[in-house]
């Protein structure tokens, strides 16, 4: 039994990511497949895909919508984080064997952490955190960065005899979100406002992330792809809406960004 991890122990986390899709089935299937997310239930075109039983990922389906704009603001990736380095190389070791497509491997300091792409293009980041107390803290800033992964270190890690990647373990969770956006600096000024983050890391005027409870990022906001990227088409596919669970709410709201990304917020303890 694994313990929750960090990032959904601070008094705002991420409790799931709603996607509109063009094909929700396949979609679904991909997610369970490659992600090893479990379907937990079924209502009104949504699918609903999980840990155990969290609730992470709910797929509405809309064929009708249009292809997602990668230069437009939405999603850049949903960051899946599991509990611990052994469930890293246990996921790596299913995508060797599933010949998975790997878009790119990296140690950020703070995690270690694998990328690729859905069929719809929504990013998809695969990731285990390294121990809080060994992040590196200037101030309030914290240190992170973008090297290469040690694959061979983090497949280390999987005991011999091993039974091997069954699925997302129970307390996988969504650990951060990371956005597409026009500003980074008005990503930051709302994120700051709204749901009192603190900024721990900013790449130039390019890219921004932000916490709450001392985490390393809940959210990050780029524009890397997206420079002056102005409201979402609501037509398109990709991001519907970001669920945060808050200490500080009592009853569930639903905001949206400067964007019009849909932020929800639902009332709930750590856990």
């Amino acid at each position: 039994m694994s313990e929750l991890p960090f990032a959904a122990t601070t008094p705002v986390s991420v409790s799931r990511v709603g996607l509109k899709a063009r094909d929700a089935e396949s979609l679904a299937a991909y997610y369970r497949k490659v992600v090893g997310l479990q379907e937990l239930s079924r209502a009104d075109g949504a699918i609903t895909l999980g840990a155990a039983n969290r609730p992470l990922l709910v797929i509405e389906a809309d064929a009708a919508a249009k292809p997602d704009d990668p230069r437009s603001a939405g999603l850049f990736h949903t960051a899946f984080l599991l509990p611990s380095r052994a469930d890293l190389g246990r996921w790596i070791n299913h995508a060797i064997a599933d010949k998975i497509g790997i878009e790119g491997a990296s140690d950020h300091l703070v995690s270690e952490a694998l990328y690729l792409t859905d069929p719809e293009g929504n990013g998809i980041e695969i990731y285990a955190d390294r121990r809080p107390q060994d992040w590196k803290w200037n101030g309030d800033k914290v240190a992170m960065a973008t090297e290469r992964l040690n694959v061979p270190s983090v497949l280390a890690e999987v005991p011999a005899g091993d039974a091997g990647w069954q699925g997302a373990p129970e307390n996988s969770i969504v650990g951060h979100v990371h956005l597409r956006v026009g500003r980074p600096e008005d990503a930051e000024a709302w994120w700051n406002q709204e749901f009192g983050f603190d900024t721990v890391a900013k790449y130039g005027g390019q890219a921004v992330f932000l916490s709450s409870g001392g985490y390393h990022h809940h959210i990050g906001a780029n524009a890397w792809q997206s420079p002056g990227a102005g409201r979402r088409d609501p037509a398109r596919s990709g991001l519907a809406w970001v669920e945060m669970r808050s200490d500080n709410v009592t009853d569930a709201t639903t905001r949206e960004d400067p964007w019009g990304t849909v932020i929800r917020t639902v009332p709930g303890k750590a856990g």
